[in-house]
């Protein structure tokens, strides 16, 4: 079997019960400010997205979890991390 490229998105985020400083400041500076009172939080991460050469979807999506629990992409004791496929 050949191999492909397939697209994976890699999405860090603060955990739910950490504090989001970017999030409260785009939140309270820009969105209620704005007059937009009906949204009531904001977290901001950051998006990472991958053009990764595998056999398969899957061995692409694993290829890119192990590197970013490998090389520290994300703190675990702070952040979440998930990895999914988009193409």
């Amino acid at each position: 079997m050949s191999n492909r490229t397939y697209v994976i998105e890699v999405i860090v985020e603060n955990k739910p019960l950490a504090r989001d400083p970017e999030g409260e400041t785009i939140h309270h500076n820009l969105i209620i400010k704005g007059g937009y009172n009906q949204v009531t939080n904001v977290r901001a991460g950051k998006l990472l997205r991958m053009s990764v050469e595998a056999s398969s979807p899957d061995q692409a999506r694993d290829l890119v979890k192990r590197l970013c629990d490998d090389l520290r992409i994300y703190n675990p004791a702070a952040h979440t991390c998930q990895v999914r496929n988009v193409g």
